[in-house]
């Protein structure tokens, strides 16, 4: 039972195409991730905790406090350091993804990732009093990153306000994440947008 996470869902034979990404993704075979901290005071620490156990991190955010596509979307905390409820919620959202694909959600997932995670963004740089951005390479850990903080955040904009739960708004940000429909995934229209961003900037 212990190689499957949530007692459900194997991570043996999960294929990563994206190099980069295959060296920061962990898939330690565990059966409840969570990790207790015991990696946040390591340098990239965060590397050999359990991906899934990372989007539920990502999930424990009180809100943006900003304007996100239009409207400031705040929890008032409603997440913060609720540990067992995000794994409660990204649980469902994985067995949301198994009963339409009808596949192991895990790959899912990985496949959602690879498609979420930008190759370049810009930085600020500042020469004689003059700042100007110039377009940089994004490495592998900031990559895995952005893409998980993108399909997070789109699960709290797809459940803010509206009748759907957070676990179907976090399900189907993955689904369409993971299929590349530009039209209905909010983490690929950021990723476009910062590579935009960054080729307009070379």
């Amino acid at each position: 039972m212990t190689d499957k996470l949530f007692g459900k869902y194997s991570v043996e034979n999960i294929q990563i195409k994206d190099l980069s990404l295959a060296q920061n993704i962990s898939l330690k075979p565990i059966l409840v991730p969570h990790t207790f901290g015991r990696h946040s005071k390591k340098v990239l620490g965060k590397t050999q905790i359990n991906v899934v156990e990372r989007l539920a991190n990502k999930l424990m955010r009180g809100g943006t406090g900003e304007k996100t596509s239009g409207k400031v979307i705040r929890t008032h905390g409603r997440m913060q350091g609720k540990k067992l409820h995000a794994l409660r919620v990204v649980e469902e959202a994985l067995g949301i993804v198994e009963a339409e694909t009808k596949e192991n959600p895990i790959q899912v997932l990985i496949r959602a990732l690879e498609n979420a995670a930008p190759r370049e963004d810009v930085t600020r740089v500042s020469h004689g009093g003059v700042s100007y951005q110039i377009a940089v390479d994004v490495s592998a850990t900031r990559r895995l990153d952005m893409a998980l903080r993108n399909i997070s955040l789109a699960a709290l904009m797809g459940s803010f306000n509206k009748p759907k739960s957070l676990s179907q708004a976090l399900a189907a940000e993955i689904m369409s994440t993971a299929k590349g429909d530009m039209q209905a995934s909010y983490a690929m229209k950021k990723r476009d947008e910062t590579e935009r961003m960054s080729r307009s900037a070379r």
